[in-house]
């Protein structure tokens, strides 16, 4: 009898249900640990280490990696190759996955590691190519990657800091608004959505673990209010608080 190959048993006791974020970590044969997220055709897999599909590109850990060696090699000068593009593509894609993953497994620290090395692959990606429309197909999502960054940057410190995540809401926020600025979208920042739930977010942790008015909020309305000895008493508040 020829060897089964199909997945039917695990597809059957797994049903993938519409709307619901199904993901889990399951060990594999060799006993490593890899993510699994049910999708409406199946099942994805990735590797909880490196990069996701388990490639090494040039022998690279991941394919970002790969392109910083080479551009090492060539002086900084590298100019992305229609397959190079293919590849950041692919790359991009797959953190996205793992990303999602993370987060409904409330893994913070791990996606914002994801989202940070997207965040690295849009930026090398933005000044290593030529073709500007394709450049933004990444640029476009830049909002979008950092709403989950910030999500995931605020939650991990919620217990421990209440105002430190708030603080890193409001470091989100301010970095999303740059993207909002640098492409003449001003008038659109306050009433997008990622923007409005992040607001949300930020407001939902002050009521709750009723957190005043943290040090860098003080510090920009004493600037505001041209309070210059009170803005230098936080300001040195801050400094202390961030060595210890």
């Amino acid at each position: 009898m020829a060897e089964r190959k199909d997945i039917d048993q695990v597809l059957r006791d797994w049903p993938y249900s519409p709307g619901d974020m199904r993901v889990r970590a399951v060990k594999a044969a060799n006993g490593r640990q890899v993510l699994q997220m049910r999708v409406e055709l199946g099942v994805l897999q990735l590797e909880c280490e490196g990069r996701p599909d388990g490639e090494r590109p040039g022998g690279a850990i991941t394919f970002l990696d790969h392109l910083r060696n080479l551009a090492g090699k060539n002086g900084e000068q590298l100019v992305l190759t229609e397959d190079q593009c293919t590849e950041v593509d692919r790359e991009f894609v797959q953190y996205y996955h793992r990303r999602i993953c993370w987060l409904a497994m409330r893994e913070f620290k791990k996606a914002v590691a994801d989202a940070d090395h997207t965040l690295s692959l849009m930026d090398f990606a933005k000044g290593h190519s030529q073709d500007e429309e394709w450049t933004m197909s990444h640029e476009q999502y830049r909002p979008f990657v950092l709403f989950h960054r910030t999500q995931a940057a605020a939650l991990e410190v919620l217990e421990e800091s209440p105002e430190l995540a708030i603080e890193q809401v409001n470091i989100g926020l301010a970095q999303i608004k740059e993207f909002f600025v640098q492409h003449e979208l001003d008038d659109e920042f306050d009433e997008d959505e990622m923007v409005k739930r992040l607001n949300e977010l930020r407001e939902a942790v002050r009521s709750q673990y009723e957190v005043g008015k943290t040090l860098d909020e003080q510090l920009a309305e004493a600037i505001a209010a041209e309070e210059y000895e009170r803005a230098a008493r936080l300001r040195d508040e801050i400094t202390k608080r961030k060595r210890h």
